[in-house]
């Protein structure tokens, strides 16, 4: 049980992760939070920002440009999975139960963000946790003509990583940043964080008014 906490602390800290798996644990956890159901938990944006950066400072020892192709396919081929396995289950997923890597309120959250958003939701939802991992196998559920997904599946996916890993990598570039390594690795997490905890408080906010 102590290994297990330990592997679960060590996906959930970007620069652990790039350390402990290099890029083969990057497209690993990419992979599974777009098309996997246990993957809402885990941390793409602060992942990828954080990789650029280290590739910025030679910390991690990858050209951009193999950073970014791998993580996009990683991306396009999660989200793939998402698409067909949502297809398969059809509206029996929303009679699955909570489990310890499976929460229903963040399936009917993304179907809100699903609903408002149309088919761009794709796109949009690379940048919203919960969303990105759920969004692609509502798609799939909904029946969502096929190439249409594709196209925003691929716009998406190129848009989120290299929009993620390039703002990390430029950043990195800068001389106070350089100087503060350490401290602004710190800061890109707790700021990638913020939407989550934003929500969880929202979220918390809403139910007290609700009498939930």
């Amino acid at each position: 049980m102590d290994q297990l906490i330990e592997f679960f602390k060590t996906i959930m800290t970007p620069e652990k992760v790039i350390n402990w798996g290099g890029l083969t644990a990057l497209i690993a956890i990419v992979f599974a939070e777009t098309g996997l159901l246990i993957g809402f938990f885990l941390p793409g944006d602060s992942l990828l920002l954080t990789a650029g950066l280290l590739v910025s400072q030679d910390i991690f020892k990858v050209n951009i440009l193999t950073l970014n192709i791998s993580l996009i396919l990683a991306a396009i081929i999660g989200d793939t999975v998402g698409y067909w396995f949502g297809r398969k289950t059809g509206p029996k997923i929303f009679a699955k139960e909570d489990s310890r890597f499976f929460k229903k309120k963040y399936l009917l959250k993304a179907q809100e963000f699903y609903e408002r958003h149309g088919g761009k939701a794709i796109i949009y939802a690379r940048f919203v946790p919960f969303a990105r991992t759920f969004a692609p196998i509502l798609a799939g559920v909904g029946n969502m003509n096929y190439t249409k997904f594709v196209t925003y599946n691929i716009v998406g996916g190129i848009v989120w990583v290299v929009s993620m890993t390039l703002l990390g990598y430029f950043f990195g570039k800068i001389p106070i940043v350089k100087d503060n390594f350490e401290k602004v690795v710190i800061l890109v997490i707790i700021l990638s964080v913020m939407p989550i905890v934003i929500g969880y408080f929202k979220e918390r906010k809403r139910n007290k008014l609700e009498g939930k």
